[in-house]
Formats: C-alpha cells, structure tokens, sequence
C-alpha cells in the first residue's frame, strides 16, 4: 500500500510535525510506501526508498502564517489530485488541504481556542490581536470544512474529542490517539544544573513554551513563585520581545528566575529540573507533558491543558483553575519541601510515560490508515 500524509512539517523540532514524522516511519516500517506533502520534511525520512517527498514551500515574501497555509493548500490539492491514483489513503492534519482526506487528525481546535477567555482579542484590542481573530475565525472555518470530508476523525487528546463533540463531529467517527514519546531520548539521569547556568542544591522548578502567548500563562507561574521562596524556576523559551524577564523583575524574582533562551538540549535540561510546571490556559495535547514524564519529572498541570488526563493523581498534580496562583503555588510548596513525596511522584510519571510510545502511536494511526482502505475497496465492490 501507499498512503499520502499532509501537513506543514514533518520534522522533529514541532509537535505536529513530529506525531507526522513518527506515522510515515511506522509506515516504512510495517512495509508499506509514503508520499509526504509538507514545507518542510526531515531529510532522514526523505531519504527512504520508501518515501516519496514533495516539498511544497510557500514564497518567502508572503506577509503572514494565514497566506501561507492557503498557499500550502492549494499546492498539496494539485499534488494530491495528481496523486491519487497512487495514493491509497489520505492523512492530513486540520485544515493544511483543499484536498479530501481520508483521516483527519485534530492537533488544535480554532473554534475551541476563539472561545476562551485568554484568546488574544478577549485581551486587548490592537492589530496583533485583530490578526489573530481574523487566523482563528477563519481556520476554524476551514478546520470545520476539512472535518466534514473525512470519514475518521482523530483527536490527540480527551479534551480534543469532548471538543469536536461540541463542534458536531459524531462521536462514532472520532478516534483519540494520544501523542507519543521518545523514552529513550526523554529519561531519569545524571542531573547537571550548571551547563545550564542553573544553581544546584536547591528544589529546581522547570517551565517551558512560547514566552509571547499569555496562553502557555507563565504570568501565574511567577506569582506562585512568589509565594514559594525556597523554590527556583527555569524558563525555556525565546526571550526576543517578550515582557516576563521584566515582570519577573518587578517581582523581584531576578535571582530565582533563570531565563535560558530557546533550549536544543530538552532532554538534559529536564534531567536538571525537580518538578515540571505547565498551566497552560488551551493546549490541545502538549508533548512537553510527556517528555517531562518520561524524564521523570512530577508534573503540575491544569485541566485546560490537553493530554493533563495522562497525569494520574501518583505521578502529578491537574488543578482546575489555570489562574489560581495560589493553588498552583501550594501543589509547587508541597513538591518543593518533600523529596521523598517528588521521588515517588517521578517513579509514577515515567512508568505512566512508558505506555505512550511513539511506535504504539503511530501504529495506531497505520490501522486507521489500513482500515480506510478496506473501507474504500468494499464500497468499490459493493
């Protein structure tokens, strides 16, 4: 068999596009052939003699993401179409395609984030925020289009199916595969704080994410930081025009908080840290979540983060409020001043983490892909 896959990126460093990459190497394996439509594809996978890579690059002077996924659109349904006939099934990923899909694979709800309370235009009004207003009503437009000509839908968390339930997808046709994890990659070891610039002896509190969305919400890290004085906290993210360096400031949190940049070294950075932090206000299933378990990191979380279902009361802790600092801050004290309650916490997290596999992932994604095809070839006989 040879199935198609559709998406932005195939690469390692995104999420979406490494659930992608992980399905079209499961694919190789099971001995199947790929054809891969994206902007940008690993050159691991494009090597394969299995593979077959179509890069469809948007032009560099167009002036915004929305322009651009139109461009990708339109350039993967020509492709497709000139594909088909070689092409058994169809993965693709949201709205990336005016193409059909056989699967669809849901990694973010627009109308979901357009909803919520924290959704830039419910913040502020200026041109950034019409922006994106204007991104989130139309891609949820699209999304909305592309899930309607798919007969399998696949959620990559609970809260992601609970969602395309309230959009008016049938729950008959949603499938939730929820993302995976290298374990090898991500792992317990040898923690080495200062090739991070980071203090030892000391409870280590690890945050990463976009420091520009106040949707990954590290403003309410740093008040329960506040309240939490023994506790230091390290910041992965890109600093360039972001304000938290400076609230951490006014705060004076300077000397607990260390901002490392934009961080290629995760899985050390991680084994450096005690207790993973993450209360993002909408995610729809992070892989950070599963990477700082298999790290075997405690995790505190809240329920708006997707894939927060995986963190069991023995490996973390899921509060229900994304901004009540002070809840947060007492789940941070207790994990702070009790080695022994972290250590076990850390055991739980990595043993949960070791169910969810990227081989276990992505085979799942193969069946749909191969049950699709079944599907096809008996409506053709009927």
């Amino acid at each position: 068999m040879r199935f198609g896959i559709v998406s932005p990126l195939l690469d390692f460093n995104d999420g979406q596009g490494r659930v992608n990459l992980e399905v079209a190497a499961e694919i190789v394996r099971q001995g199947h052939e790929v054809t891969v439509f994206a902007e940008r594809i690993a050159p691991s996978l494009a090597a394969s003699p299995q593979v077959e890579a179509v890069s469809v690059p948007p032009p560099p002077w167009l002036p915004s993401r929305l322009l651009r996924d139109q461009v990708l659109a339109l350039r993967t349904e020509r492709r497709l179409r000139a594909s088909r006939d070689r092409c058994d099934a169809v993965l693709a990923n949201g709205f990336v395609t005016w193409a059909q899909s056989d699967i669809n694979a849901v990694h973010f709800v627009h109308a979901a984030w357009l909803r919520s309370r924290y959704h830039p235009w419910r913040l502020r009004r200026d041109a950034r925020s019409l922006y994106a207003r204007a991104y989130s009503q139309a891609n949820a437009l699209l999304e909305r289009r592309a899930l309607r000509r798919s007969r399998r839908i696949v959620a990559v968390s609970a809260q992601v199916r609970q969602e395309l339930l309230r959009a008016g997808v049938p729950g008959e046709r949603i499938h939730v595969i929820i993302n995976g994890v290298d374990t090898e990659e991500f792992h317990p070891g040898l923690a080495e704080p200062a090739r991070f610039g980071l203090p030892d002896a000391v409870p280590l509190a690890l945050f990463a994410g976009d420091l520009k969305s106040p949707r990954k919400n590290l403003e309410t890290v740093l008040r329960a930081l506040s309240e939490v004085p023994d506790l230091h906290l390290a910041v992965a993210g890109r600093t360039d025009g972001s304000s938290y360096p400076a609230v951490a400031r006014s705060m004076n949190l300077q000397d607990r908080v260390h901002f490392i940049g934009f961080c290629r070294e995760m899985p050390a950075l991680m084994r450096a840290a005690d207790i993973f932090v993450f209360p993002s206000r909408y995610e729809a299933c992070s892989l950070v979540l599963l990477e700082a378990m298999a790290s075997g990191l405690p995790v505190v979380t809240v329920s708006t983060a997707g894939g927060a279902e995986l963190v069991t009361p023995d490996a973390g802790t899921v509060l229900a409020d994304s901004d009540d600092h002070h809840a947060l801050a007492a789940a941070l004290r207790l994990l702070a001043v009790e080695p022994a309650r972290r250590h076990a916490m850390a055991e739980a997290a990595r043993r949960q983490a070791m169910r969810h596999s990227w081989r276990a992932m992505a085979g799942r994604y193969v069946d749909l892909l191969r049950e699709a095809v079944e599907e096809r070839r008996r409506r053709a006989d009927a």
